[in-house]
């Protein structure tokens, strides 16, 4: 039985182009069980969709990085800035770098697409970070903090045992997280890592996956 939700944003339940998928929250909004928003993209971002979509209040944000409960609550940040900081003063010595929402972002860098991954990979060995890579931007993110590691912290603090959790996504950001919940599920458009970790996954894309999703679980 699936207790709870925790469900990706970009690519999940929005188009490519980032429009929400109506079909997407229509689902969302016939269940019974809590839902967790989980993105790469910053807390105001996140709690914003979670009103507009009308799910609970509890998203992860920063890919694991920061999450927070209530919608004026507080965040509560899981991941260290100053490594992802140094980590990106170092790719900035072989690239030129694009940052983006630095003013906002509280456990993370995130910055353009602009540079091979595998390279700046290679360059940070050793640094105590990593570099995901969301389809929309790539993310410098303390080792230690994922959307998984976040969905656990979160699990506990409702008492819901993580594996009566069902996730759903479409990136690598995500794995992690499908792994330690009890059922995860990719969308069709998602990529080959998250495919590979998935237990299931549906013939729609977006917000029609993320409907089928629903529907395999019995939830609407």
């Amino acid at each position: 039985m699936v207790l709870a939700v925790a469900v990706d944003i970009d690519g999940t339940i929005t188009h490519k182009d980032r429009s929400i998928s109506c079909r997407a929250v229509k689902a969302l909004r016939r269940l019974e069980v809590p839902v967790i928003l989980s993105t790469g993209n910053i807390s105001c971002f996140a709690r914003t969709a979670a009103k507009l979509i009308g799910v609970s209040d509890m998203v992860i944000c920063e890919n694991g990085g920061v999450v927070r409960f209530d919608y004026d609550g507080e965040d509560i940040v899981l991941g260290d800035k100053k490594k992802c900081l140094r980590a990106a003063d170092k790719l900035a010595e072989y690239f030129d770098l694009e940052f983006l929402d630095e003013e906002y972002r509280k456990s993370e860098v995130c910055v353009r697409r602009s540079f091979p991954a595998d390279r700046a990979r290679e360059i940070l060995k050793g640094m105590g970070v990593k570099l995901l890579d969301s389809g929309y931007a790539y993310h410098i993110v303390d080792e230690n903090v994922s959307k998984g590691k976040a969905l656990v912290y979160m699990a506990r603090k409702i008492s819901i045992d993580v594996k009566d959790f069902a996730a759903i996504g479409d990136s690598e950001n995500d794995v992690e997280m499908i792994e330690v919940a009890g059922i995860g599920i990719a969308v069709a458009n998602a990529d080959e890592k998250l495919k590979a970790a998935a237990d299931v996954i549906v013939s729609g894309s977006d917000g029609e996956g993320v409907e089928q999703a629903l529907k395999l679980l019995k939830l609407i």
